[in-house]
C-alpha cells in the first residue's frame, strides 16, 4: 500500500528492514521533536518502549514516510487495545528490570527520566478511551508539512476502513497554543481530554500537554472522496489480516 506525494514524498506500509531506521528516528525526535539524549541518555530502552508492541506485534497497521528512499516519518498504529495491554504488561516488567541494572551508570538527567515514569506519569499521563485503538506519528523538519501529514492520515484511515475498525484515537504533546489541536480537529479529531506533564519542564519555559485525541472513521472525511461503508465493529482481539 504505497502512496506517492509529490516533490519526492512518499507513504508506504513499514517492512522488516525498516526497524533500525524507525527505532532511530523515534529517539530522533522523542524531546518535542528533537533527540531525546539531553533527557534519556538509553536510546535503545527507549525506543523499546515506544516501538517494539507495533514492530513486533501489528507491523501491518505501521506506515512510514519516504523521501530519495530514506525514512523521514512514521506512522504506528494498535487496532488490538487488549492485546497492547498485554503486552505491554509483560514488558514493562522486563524494561524496569533493564532500568534498574543500568541505573547506576545513569547521568543525573535519566535518572530524573525514570523518577518520573515512577512517580508522576501513572498521574499525569490522561486516561486514552478503553476498547480503541490508537496510533503515534513523529516526523523529522524535512517531511513536516501539510501535505505528508494528510498523505499519512488518509493512507491510515484508508486502511482502518479494510480492517473493519471504525473509531480511532491517539495522544499528542502540544504546548499552550492551539496550532497542533486545530490541525487534528481540521480533519475530524476531538479533544477527549487534556494534562499538562512535568517530564520535559526542566528543559523548557513552555508549558507542555498531553491531548487525547478521538475520530470516528463513519464521518466522511474532508479530503476522502471515496464512499464510506456502513458502520461497523472493530476485529475482536484474536481477529488477523
Amino acid at each position: 500500500m504505497d502512496a506517492p506525494l509529490t516533490a519526492g514524498f512518499t507513504v508506504r506500509q513499514y517492512r522488516p528492514e525498516d526497524r533500525d531506521a524507525v527505532r532511530d528516528l523515534c529517539c530522533r525526535t522523542g524531546f518535542l521533536g528533537n533527540p531525546i539524549d539531553p533527557v534519556f541518555e538509553d536510546r535503545d530502552l527507549f525506543a523499546n518502549f515506544l516501538t517494539d508492541y507495533y514492530l513486533k506485534c501489528e507491523p501491518d497497521s505501521a506506515f512510514v514516510v519516504t523521501i530519495e528512499d530514506e525514512i523521514k516519518g512514521y506512522l504506528l498504529g494498535c487496532r488490538f487495545p487488549g492485546r497492547y495491554k498485554r503486552f505491554s504488561v509483560h514488558q514493562s516488567a522486563a524494561l524496569a528490570a533493564k532500568a534498574i541494572w543500568r541505573y547506576p551508570g545513569y547521568r543525573p538527567e535519566s535518572r530524573h527520566y525514570i523518577h518520573w515514569i515512577l512517580l508522576n506519569a501513572w498521574r499525569e499521563v490522561p486516561e486514552a478511551p478503553k476498547d480503541t485503538g490508537h496510533f503515534h506519528v513523529n516526523f523529522l523538519s524535512e517531511a513536516k508539512s501539510i501535505a505528508v501529514f494528510r498523505a499519512v492520515m488518509e493512507t491510515y484511515f484508508q486502511f482502518l476502513r479494510k480492517k473493519g475498525v471504525d473509531r480511532i484515537s491517539g495522544q499528542m504533546v502540544t504546548f499552550d497554543d492551539r496550532r497542533t489541536l486545530a490541525l487534528f480537529e481540521r480533519y475530524g479529531f476531538k479533544v477527549l481530554n487534556r494534562s499538562r506533564i512535568t517530564k520535559f519542564e526542566p528543559y523548557t519555559d513552555q508549558s507542555v500537554y498531553l491531548c487525547t485525541l478521538v475520530k470516528d472513521l463513519v464521518e466522511k472525511d474532508g479530503w476522502v472522496l471515496h464512499q464510506v461503508r456502513p458502520r461497523m465493529k472493530a476485529k475482536t482481539e484474536d481477529s488477523h489480516g
